[in-house]
């Protein structure tokens, strides 16, 4: 196994433009475990601590523009305002030690379904700058994830940062595992409301092949705010709109049984999360204050 080493990201795309099958690392929280297992050897390993812009971030006037490389912690601690799903899935990811290394470019390019910083980002509506010697685009995250840790990502591109939507209201993150630290979602689930266009994003993560966004939830919870005048009135959502959310937010899931989960476990965890969310936020909206939890449930009854 080859060690490549740039110094700055116009060395780093030449590197990988020079050898496609190069595997990035950053954190090192996901390659580094398959490679100490001997599940991955791959030919190059691509070094970008060295490169310091993928370290840095910049709130403008609409969206976040948040370097691949920028440390969860730093999310928890500086973005919390602008970025409040993704600072609560933050809070989730692993121990203080890995949340100082890793980064949402990590997950973005293991693209596991089971990454934390998933469906905090499906719901926010972010976008992925990926570049290479070629040029840059930006992917949306909805056409990001491809298969089964796979993405839509070239041979020679990498991700330099993700571009995310400030909030512009209430965002909720909460995942279920068997404990509050070092565990792997059993399922995640996010949402975010958003106010300026009268819309709601969802996020679902470890209960699909992919993160998914519980599109047919987004479409009813959409027409029944519009149609029963709740943005304007700030009222109650009523216990048929709550629910019927949920249901069919459970319905997005298309999960697996594994050693973590059952897949009806799954769906149900997913729909108790969304009610629960769904709660949260809105209460947020009426200027209730809402919950500042964590974000880590344990499994549900």
């Amino acid at each position: 196994m080859d060690f490549l080493r740039p110094a700055t990201w116009k060395d780093a795309l030449a590197a990988k433009a020079e050898h496609p099958t190069a595997v990035p690392i950053a954190g090192g929280t996901d390659i580094m475990v398959e490679i100490n297992f001997d599940h991955r050897r791959p030919e190059y390993l691509l070094d970008l601590n060295r490169v310091g812009e993928l370290r840095e971030w910049a709130v403008g006037e609409e969206t976040v523009q948040l370097g691949a490389c920028v440390p969860y912690t730093h999310i928890m601690e500086n973005l919390r305002a602008e970025l409040p799903g993704l600072a609560l899935a933050s809070h989730t990811v692993a121990s203080p030690q890995i949340r100082n290394r890793g980064g949402v470019g990590g997950n973005l390019g293991t693209a596991s379904p089971a990454g934390d910083a998933h469906p905090a980002l499906l719901a926010a509506g972010a976008e992925v700058e990926a570049e290479s010697v070629r040029g840059t685009r930006l992917i949306p995250i909805d056409e990001f994830y491809t298969g089964v840790k796979r993405n839509a990502l070239a041979a020679d591109e990498l991700i330099k940062a993700v571009h995310i939507k400030k909030a512009d209201g209430p965002q909720q993150y909460s995942k279920v595992g068997t404990r509050n630290a070092m565990v792997i979602a059993v399922c995640a689930f996010g949402l975010a409301l958003h106010p300026r266009t009268r819309t709601v994003r969802t996020g679902i993560g470890s209960a699909a092949p992919t993160p998914v966004r519980a599109r047919d939830a987004e479409l009813f919870l959409n027409a029944a705010l519009d149609e029963g005048g709740f943005w304007d009135s700030g009222a109650a959502i009523t216990p048929s709109v709550v629910k019927q959310f949920a249901d069919l937010a459970s319905a997005a899931c298309n999960p697996i049984d594994d050693v973590r989960g059952t897949a009806k476990y799954r769906r149900h965890a997913v729909g108790v999360m969304a009610r629960r969310q769904l709660g949260w936020t809105w209460d947020q909206y009426r200027g209730h204050g809402g919950r500042t939890g964590e974000g880590v449930e344990r499994p549900c009854e």
